[in-house]
């Protein structure tokens, strides 16, 4: 196991058969994003991997570089045919992927899905707090 030595992200990886684990722990942020990267980069050059996991349960933070980083990592699998698994996404992160609209790009294993997503999957109205969308809209008709 590695773990990358910035106080602010970890990133540990585990490698084997044909599938590398990197345990993501931390702030993905502006500041740490390129190590995440770096690493996910040497993990595909060096270990060639069928399956990729990220394991983001201690992940305490992403902003827009980070969701950036994660989609570098995504087109690199992708380009490799390597699988990419998001493993344990917590809830703001499942949050921001979903109104980025990029969730769809990160597998998910069934003990990993948060209820959140499973209830959208089935249709289901989530329990928690719901994002405002503006005013709803009903045609006008025309007054003669």
């Amino acid at each position: 196991m590695t773990v990358l030595p910035n106080p602010l992200l970890t990133v540990a990886v585990e490698a084997g058969p044909r599938t590398v684990r990197l345990r993501i722990g931390g702030d993905l942020d502006y500041d740490t994003s390129g190590e995440l990267a770096a690493r996910a980069q040497a993990c595909l050059d060096e270990q060639s991997p069928d399956v990729l996991h990220l394991d983001c349960a201690e992940l305490r933070l992403c902003d827009s570089m980070g969701v950036s980083t994660l989609l570098q990592i995504h087109r690199s699998t992708t380009a490799r045919g390597v699988r990419l698994h998001l493993d344990s996404p917590p809830p703001f992160l499942e949050r921001i992927l979903a109104v980025t609209g990029t969730r769809h790009l990160f597998e998910t294993t069934a003990a990993d899905e948060q209820p959140e997503q499973a209830q959208a999957d089935e249709g289901a109205r989530p329990t928690g707090p719901a994002m405002f969308t503006g005013p709803s809209r009903t045609p006008r008709t025309p007054s003669g």
